[in-house]
């Protein structure tokens, strides 16, 4: 099984960006957690960032017929982003949207999620955890399907 994990705008300054919201571990350590989880479960990852929407998109569409799912944190193009709803309703590659921070006790503009329209779940408000939750909510799913 292959994952690929897709962080997008300014998840890369984590440890800086609102250290009381989204923690103080950076983003280095959030990519080798991940890593070291999928080498724990047995599977391949693909970790990868961007601040540019049309970039995000590409990666997706990029997964097709490559990855067996996707984690996806969105961040600010959760409310904003049709482009990448469209994009991963195209791949029909599972995906789980992931957020650090619980958004539905947040400002009111983060209760909109486009892209939870295409996935299979959501999880938020567990920190860097929610992305290896993810990660075994995926691996598990692909073990049911066979």
């Amino acid at each position: 099984m292959n994952i690929l994990v897709i962080n997008g705008p300014n998840l890369n300054l984590l440890g800086l960006r609102e250290p009381e919201i989204y923690g103080k571990q950076d983003y280095r350590a959030l990519c080798d957690k991940i890593t070291a989880h999928a080498e724990k479960r047995g599977v391949g990852v693909d970790i990868y960032q961007s601040n540019h929407e049309g970039d995000l998109v590409d990666r997706i569409q990029d997964a097709y017929d490559k990855a067996d799912g996707i984690v996806i944190n969105p961040a600010a193009y959760t409310h904003t982003s049709v482009a990448l709803l469209d994009a991963l309703k195209a791949v029909g590659i599972p995906t789980v949207e992931v957020h650090i921070s619980d958004v539905s006790k947040r400002e009111d503009f983060r209760q909109i999620s486009f892209v939870r329209k295409a996935c299979i779940a959501t999880i938020m408000g567990h920190g860097t955890d929610g992305y290896i939750e993810a990660m075994d909510l995926l691996i598990e799913r692909e073990k049911q399907c066979k």
